[in-house]
């Protein structure tokens, strides 16, 4: 093989017998017609992940791809230590698309081409997702996020705006960044973490507008196994980094579950900017008041935060109400203030 190798593929595996073969084989489709690399880390597979991926790569070799492809294949053999997501990207990367999920074949062509011309970014494209109806919300918002809101819609409980197994960067944008995250080998959010990052260090973000991947739903995925809490002190981390601290006050829309949620997992100094709570519920607007029962050290009043309908809120707006869940009567009313994202208020639902 050409040892010029542009294109490597990371797959890590852990039990995908069920899906694996589809996955290989939407490689194998690909049009782009240079040579790839396929480095797999399997993370402690006790089922046939191996031999099908042997099998799979000694029939190939067999026929007209043979000079396509080159194997580097690496494996955790402790069936009961998985090193995890992270882990096993990290392992991949450095000897060299997640095994359930399936490539359409002009992914690789067309990712390639958008990095050539943004070479300091992070590419994606949109996804279909298996079973069609799984997930819908989060699809829904995905594929329809304009390019200037890729920089803009990072804090939501969505995650990184650009889906984790669409990603496609260069060597040198991994290597700026370092690695994935492996403090754990369940419940660490290592996608987000490393999107952060790629952020703060200048990074870009673009995506193919176009269904390049097949992403499976299955209750097995990592994903599930990471804690509501964990993601949200991360949102909320860099939320106050870029925006509350930056902010003399601000409002929050929400004057419900998340909105008080918001408000008391906030360090003292910025629950002082918080000024109001807007809301469009007249039962919440009625009340005028949110108390905040655990009140402040030192201080015997309990602070009393104005409650207003949402139309009254005066920017820079907190937003906590999640996307895509009222048919879109708060897109509506977001819509019909006029207000500038990023500016004028953030989204954090």
């Amino acid at each position: 093989m050409d040892n010029c190798i542009l294109i490597s593929v990371i797959i890590c595996m852990r039990n995908s017998q069920n899906y694996l073969i589809e996955c290989l084989e939407s490689i194998r489709r690909q049009t782009y017609t240079g040579p790839i690399e396929l480095s797999v880390f399997d993370d402690g597979s006790s089922d046939e992940s191996i031999k099908i991926l042997s099998d799979w790569y000694e029939s190939i070799a067999k026929t007209k791809d043979r000079h396509r492809f080159e194997l580097k294949l690496s494996s955790n053999f402790d069936q009961d230590k998985p090193l995890g997501v992270g882990g096993a990207k990290n392992r991949a990367i450095h000897q060299s698309s997640d095994s359930d999920d399936i490539m359409n074949e002009e992914r690789i062509l067309k990712q390639l081409e958008l990095a050539q011309e943004y070479p300091n970014s992070l590419i994606g494209s949109m996804v279909e997702r298996i079973p069609s109806n799984s997930t819908p919300r989060y699809v829904q918002w995905a594929n329809n996020l304009r390019q200037d809101q890729l920089k803009k819609q990072i804090y939501t409980c969505f995650g990184p705006t650009i889906l984790m197994p669409t990603w496609f960067c260069s060597r040198e944008c991994f290597d700026r960044v370092g690695r994935f995250d492996e403090s754990s080998s369940t419940g660490v959010p290592e996608d987000l973490i490393f999107f952060y990052r790629h952020l703060e260090l200048g990074g870009d973000v673009r995506r193919v507008d176009e269904k390049l991947l097949i992403y499976r739903y299955h209750l097995n995925a990592t994903t599930f196994s990471i804690k509501d809490e964990t993601i949200w002190r991360l949102r909320l981390k860099h939320l106050e980094k870029n925006f509350l601290r930056k902010w003399e006050k601000f409002s929050i829309w929400n004057a419900g579950k998340e909105g008080r949620r918001l408000y008391r997992s906030l360090p003292e100094d910025l629950r002082a900017k918080v000024f109001q709570f807007g809301d469009v519920d007249c039962k919440k607007i009625a009340k005028r008041f949110y108390t905040f029962e655990a009140g402040v050290k030192g201080v015997k009043t309990k602070p009393k935060i104005p409650i207003v309908d949402y139309r009254k809120l005066q920017p820079p707006i907190v937003i906590c109400v999640k996307l895509g869940l009222t048919r879109g009567e708060f897109e509506k009313n977001l819509s019909e203030m006029n207000l500038i994202e990023s500016i004028d208020y953030v989204h954090f639902g």
